[in-house]
């Protein structure tokens, strides 16, 4: 597939979006961070809390997975009426409380103030649903989520730039590796002749046992096939990378598989040189092992 296709995207989104809707300023903002599930947190005006659960399930098939969080807020204009005063409930209050004072002869009463500290004398304006507003605010979410998913997409570039360093630097050090591997079984064969001579006279020694013995210490020691194993798991990572859906969790099982071969080789090694190459090959797993967490 052609490389312009790809579809890596990254769990770390954001989106804003911005409009004045009727008297009110509104703002919509979408935000994630990377989570196995998706976890979505709406906050929206108390009004339009019935418009919740569709709100929900349409931002559930676009945004995937990942701690998301959505935010709708306003800012009024100065002439809004916010608050509702109960008049009847405070002349009620205000008569009785005068006449209390006046019985005491006290004169100097902040009526005002006691007024305002009785229950429900003020309360909040009920607002009632305008489904003309609501579509504003419809448009101002829809325009978020594609500056989100625009954000979700440039950062995917730079994940997926990280991933194919990272795999190509793994297939360096398979390269690498394979002329410590091949001056190893020389290496083998001098250092277990030189301990049968320490034991035994050179005439006493059977060649044919000799060389069954290097046979069966090379085999344990050969890492031909996981190096066919990890090239294959690698150009396996890079082919997911390419493909039209974002692959983040099939990216974190392919890494696994391609540790578990790094870590076979570093176990056969029992060479320096091979030891250091296989230690490289790990740090750049290490890398591509925490980019997958944010992998969408």
């Amino acid at each position: 597939m052609h490389k312009s296709f790809f579809m890596i995207l990254s769990m770390t989104g954001y989106g804003k979006a911005e409009a004045q809707i009727g008297s009110r300023n509104y703002t919509v903002e979408l935000r994630s961070l990377n989570s196995k599930q998706l976890d979505l947190n709406v906050r929206m005006p108390g009004t339009y809390k019935d418009k919740e659960m569709a709100l929900r399930n349409s931002l559930a098939t676009e945004v995937t997975r990942g701690k998301v969080d959505l935010t709708i807020y306003y800012d009024s204009s100065g002439t809004e009426k916010k608050v509702t005063i109960n008049k009847a409930l405070m002349e009620s209050y205000y008569s009785d409380l005068k006449e209390v004072a006046e019985h005491i002869n006290q004169n100097d009463v902040d009526y005002m103030s006691l007024l305002m500290r009785i229950p429900d004398a003020i309360s909040p304006e009920k607002q009632e649903p305008d489904e003309n507003e609501w579509k504003g605010i419809e448009k101002l979410i829809f325009q978020a989520l594609e500056n989100f998913k625009s954000y979700r997409l440039n950062e995917g570039k730079v994940l997926e730039a990280e991933f194919t360093q990272r795999i190509q630097g793994i297939l360096t050090g398979l390269k690498e590796i394979e002329i410590p591997a091949e001056q190893r079984k020389e290496k083998v064969k001098e250092r277990l002749m030189n301990n049968l001579e320490e034991l035994l006279p050179k005439d006493k020694i059977d060649q044919n046992r000799y060389e069954q013995e290097i046979i069966y210490y090379l085999e344990k020691l050969d890492i031909t096939e996981e190096q066919v194993r990890l090239k294959k798991n690698c150009e396996h990572f890079l082919e997911a990378l390419a493909e039209t859906e974002s692959q983040g969790k099939k990216l974190g099982f392919i890494s696994q598989e391609i540790g578990r071969e790094i870590n076979t080789i570093g176990s056969k090694a029992n060479d320096a040189d091979m030891q250091r190459i296989v230690v490289g090959m790990k740090d750049e797993l290490e890398k591509i092992k925490e980019q997958a967490l944010n992998a969408l």
